[in-house]
């Protein structure tokens, strides 16, 4: 089962931040779909069955080094869209695998190094009255969305809110090397959310088929004690029986 809280403290930060104004859209997948997108290192997770692939909009705030305090003036604040899924590496772990991030701070690009899929964009996140707005393209044509959402009351997480929204490791892959970065922040705040507006083309991009379901939509102001931890090589772990 997913840990509602940080599976483990990150006492050595490389980055700190704050997660604001967050949104979950979630399609349920076929597995095999979203297998065949993943390094031979990972399985897909699977929740009743399904695949679950998620579209999570927000704002990344006061990012920071490590020591540095968040009252500090003129630290970086920008929005981010991930499209993410859902893993679990040979040693039995769980994790994030990014089939992109949307960004629209330069500097995070610097990711690519252990291939973070950081696509450069035009992004912006906000709010008309109740509602909260998100848009993103990426810079040169291609990929991009609309999603206009409307906050409801918040949520005691069921087993399935969690399972979707809590993981505290994400993996990527460059120069024939899984990488692992850990994460710790409190948790999820969550309330539920319905959709106004979703236009997007962020799934078929990543090649993915069209999602045949309706989206499990949550929405959350977010977190703001977020530990984003030196990333490492993975060690090789025996393969599935």
């Amino acid at each position: 089962m997913v840990a509602y809280g940080a599976e483990q403290r990150v006492r050595w930060p490389a980055l700190r931040a704050g997660w604001r104004t967050q949104t979950f859209v979630h399609w349920a997948f076929p597995p095999e779909a979203v297998q065949a997108l993943l390094p031979g290192e990972l399985t897909v997770d699977v929740y009743e069955g399904a695949a679950w692939v998620g579209l999570t909009p927000f704002v990344m705030a006061d990012v920071r080094p490590h020591g540095v305090p968040a009252a500090v003036p003129g630290l970086p604040t920008f929005a981010e869209t991930n499209l993410r899924t859902y893993v679990r590496h040979r040693d039995g772990r769980d994790g994030l695998w990014f089939l992109s991030i949307e960004v629209a701070c330069p500097l995070m690009l610097a990711a690519r190094t252990i291939g973070a899929p950081y696509n450069p964009g035009t992004l912006d996140v906000s709010r008309d009255g109740n509602g909260v707005s998100y848009t993103g393209a990426r810079w040169g044509g291609g990929a991009s969305y609309r999603l206009v959402v409307r906050p409801g009351d918040p949520i005691r997480p069921a087993p399935r809110d969690v399972w979707l929204t809590s993981r505290w490791r994400a993996y990527t892959r460059r120069l024939g090397l899984l990488w692992e970065t850990p994460v710790e922040h409190e948790p999820w705040p969550l309330a539920d959310a319905a959709v106004e507006v979703l236009e997007e083309t962020l799934t078929s991009a990543a090649g993915l088929p069209a999602p045949r379901s309706e989206p499990v939509v949550h929405f959350s102001p977010g977190v703001g004690h977020v530990r984003l931890g030196v990333s490492r090589p993975c060690v090789p772990g025996p393969r599935p029986s």
